[in-house]
């Protein structure tokens, strides 16, 4: 697409505030000392004032060098570095120090190693286990180029959630994301929802704003629906720099609460729709309801 077109006015309800603060400081100064990264700042997320605040950041683990460069994504892509084993210890160090009882730990994506990265997500949800009992994980994981494998060892560390965004309509995904394989995160997202044990919890995003059409956005949902996934998060796609894809269109609050009705009338446990919603956006807060999708993991959808 090109981007020929002034870019489009953003709304008085994308306004938030510049991060600064003791808080968000001591979350600087965490990370930074303990040489660990967040997409909060690798991404540009634009809740990380908020989230710093709060004393709490998504980890970023495997570097910040991904090797996937997809076209509405600010993390910086090229050839990373080998995966540090001293990782995990560093990250459980960063825990504790910031006192979280839930914690959201996600990567840059790893087509360079074998198991895409699996190991060091297991490694790091195996250790926080160990060392801070009653701790919650959540991971938000790449599709590791579809291989069960690596699915397989990241569910046996047991982390109470397992996201894998989708991030954009199916009508778009090569365009945004031409690496990568919608079907290939469907049958990892279906894969995770058909487990046996039934203790961990699905989860997907994606972001509106891209040029899709409301029947795409409803598609997403029930594609995601079929595949058994529990939470879902809907936010507005934000241009990082004018090197990336183009904003075609700033939706409304109210269109965001549409959304929301309509992914829990298609069965979904919890929704968190917004225009700066992302994520692992409070995750946190949404623990209790962690807590509640798992015990009714065995009812179907509806």
């Amino acid at each position: 697409m090109q981007n020929a077109a002034p870019p489009l006015r953003k709304p008085d309800w994308l306004k938030v505030r510049l991060p600064g603060g003791e808080p968000y400081k001591k979350v600087q100064g965490v990370l930074s000392g303990r040489r660990l990264h967040s997409v909060c700042q690798e991404a540009r997320c634009p809740n990380i004032a908020e989230c710093f605040r709060d004393g709490t950041a998504t980890f970023l683990i495997l570097g910040d060098i991904c090797t996937r460069n997809c076209r509405y994504c600010h993390v910086a892509h090229g050839v990373p570095s080998p995966p540090d084993p001293d990782e995990p210890s560093r990250l459980v160090e960063a825990v504790q120090a910031l006192g979280l009882q839930y914690v959201v730990i996600t990567s840059v994506t790893r087509d360079d190693l074998a198991d895409g990265g699996a190991a060091c997500f297991a490694a790091c949800v195996a250790a926080i286990r160990e060392q801070i009992p009653g701790c919650r994980v959540e991971v938000l994981i790449p599709d590791f180029q579809g291989s069960r494998r690596a699915l397989e060892q990241v569910m046996a560390a047991g982390p109470t959630v397992i996201n894998h965004n989708l991030e954009v309509a199916p009508v778009l995904f090569k365009n945004l994301r031409p690496q990568g394989d919608y079907r290939v995160s469907l049958e990892l997202l279906k894969r995770i929802g058909e487990d046996s044990s039934k203790k961990i919890v699905s989860k997907s995003g994606f972001m509106v704003g891209f040029g899709e059409a409301h029947a795409d956005i409803l598609a997403l949902m029930e594609d995601l629906a079929r595949v058994r996934c529990r939470r879902l998060t809907i936010g507005q796609y934000q241009q990082p720099t004018r090197n990336h894809w183009p904003v075609q269109k700033y939706y409304h609050p109210d269109e965001f609460e549409a959304f929301k009705e309509a992914a829990a009338a298609m069965g979904f446990r919890h929704v968190v729709a917004g225009p700066l919603v992302r994520s692992s956006y409070r995750a946190a807060c949404t623990a209790v309801e962690t807590e509640r999708f798992i015990s009714h993991a065995q009812e179907p959808p509806g």
